[in-house]
């Protein structure tokens, strides 16, 4: 058992050491894989992103977003946990060099989840809705001290390998043992349709760089095809075929902003046969064409 000092002393506690990890403004994917620390020192406008599964804390701050079709407003040491890919929206309020907002997040693992879930079976709670792929919930104090030793690991590198995994399968133990298990749970094999839609998800983030024929992924996941476009679109607010290309234009933006890419070689890497079409949905999904998003995005 963990010694129990508040859900507020614990927040501060990990509000030091963000900013001494983020001395100014910087979204730092840290050394810990899947582990990324967020400061914002202003208010921005909406931002278009692409959500994996995962639970992110805010640690001082307030955030408004749009996950999917949900609308996920969340502030100081609360967290949102996102169950399946999803196409968002955010800004950043409450925001200043004196106060930034400060976050963190942490990719959520199918795999481990799966692992707990044979391992308990008692963890898991019958639902009687639906639930719901998108969560937001106070953080719990074992949640919070979970977060601090993950942060803490940065410190000692040569520790990573041995402990992260163990954090991090502890912090999704408490995910799953909370308010938030439903919204995990739809990475369960367990036949429902949201778990059906989870799978074809997956599929997509895998295999997006594919032609996709949406009656082959229907079948693959055992729906009649207008049963798995409906449902589909309740749950990521997009047909399969425009989920596909969302996955599709962030990956190279990130190639070309990350990895250095020029927009050619980006289009062919993620699935494009044409350069033009390319251009063209980039520029209506990021507001200019990539030559000049990526500059901007990089000044």
């Amino acid at each position: 058992m963990i010694e129990t000092i508040g859900v507020d002393k614990r927040n501060a506690i990990l509000k030091d050491k963000l900013l001494k990890r983020l001395p100014e403004q910087s979204r730092l994917e840290s050394k810990i894989s899947g582990l990324v620390l967020s400061r914002y020192d202003q208010e921005t406008s909406a931002k278009k992103c692409f959500y994996s599964p995962l639970v992110a804390l805010v640690v001082q701050g307030f955030k408004r977003s749009m996950i999917g079709n949900q609308e996920a407003n969340y502030g100081e040491h609360h967290c949102v946990v996102v169950g399946v890919d999803m196409p968002g929206i955010f800004h950043i309020t409450h925001a200043s060099p004196q106060n930034p907002f400060l976050s963190l997040s942490v990719k959520l693992d199918k795999h481990i989840i799966a692992q707990l879930m044979a391992e308990m079976p008692s963890i898991v709670t019958p639902q009687a809705n639906p639930a719901n792929p998108v969560v937001i919930s106070k953080a719990s104090e074992e949640l919070l001290e979970a977060f601090i030793r993950l942060v803490d690991l940065l410190d000692t590198p040569s520790r990573i390998p041995v402990f992260a995994p163990m954090i991090f399968r502890e912090i999704h133990f408490h995910l799953l043992a909370g308010s938030q298990g439903g919204c995990l749970r739809l990475f369960s094999t367990g036949g429902t349709q949201a778990s059906r839609v989870a799978q074809a998800l997956s599929w997509l983030r895998e295999n997006y760089t594919r032609p996709l024929h949406v009656e082959d992924l229907a079948r693959q996941v055992n729906m009649a095809p207008s049963t798995f476009n409906r449902h589909f679109k309740q749950v990521t607010s997009l047909s399969p075929l425009q989920f596909q290309k969302r996955l599709r234009l962030y990956e190279a933006e990130r190639l070309m902003l990350l990895e250095g890419k020029d927009a050619s070689t980006a289009a062919i890497m993620v699935g494009y046969e044409s350069g033009s079409q390319f251009n063209r949905e980039y520029k209506r999904q990021f507001g200019a064409p990539p030559r000049r998003d990526v500059a901007q995005k990089r000044s």
